[in-house]
């Protein structure tokens, strides 16, 4: 009943940028975290960015002072900017909602592909 669509991704040159869009739609209760994980072929998948319904974020080592995490509670919708984009950033980027019952949701994927 929950679906989490993201879009966004694609092909960028390195130092260029890319935005990233989740819409969550569903049942769905107020004041649920959501973030951004990544997973490259052959890595574990990796927490990149997340952000309360309040407005707090956290970001991995690897991406501060580059991504932006924020959400618009109204849509609820997630958004990832990424600024001087690497390509150790190419990766599936997948949208994730925090819900402890039954268990967290999660979008299809969009893949990021960066070029040197």
């Amino acid at each position: 009943q929950v679906q989490l669509v993201e879009s966004g991704g694609g092909l960028v040159q390195a130092g260029g940028s890319l935005t990233l869009s989740c819409a969550a739609s569903g049942m769905i209760s107020s004041g649920n975290t959501m973030a951004w994980y990544r997973q490259a072929p052959g890595k574990l998948r990796e927490l990149v960015a997340s952000i309360t319904s309040g407005g707090n974020t956290n970001y991995a080592d690897s991406v501060k002072g580059r991504f932006t995490i924020s959400r618009d509670n109204a849509k609820n919708t997630v958004y990832l900017q990424m600024n001087s984009l690497k390509s150790e950033d190419t990766a599936v980027y997948y949208c994730n909602l925090r819900n402890r019952a039954p268990g967290d949701y999660w979008g299809q994927g969009t893949q990021v592909t960066v070029s040197s």
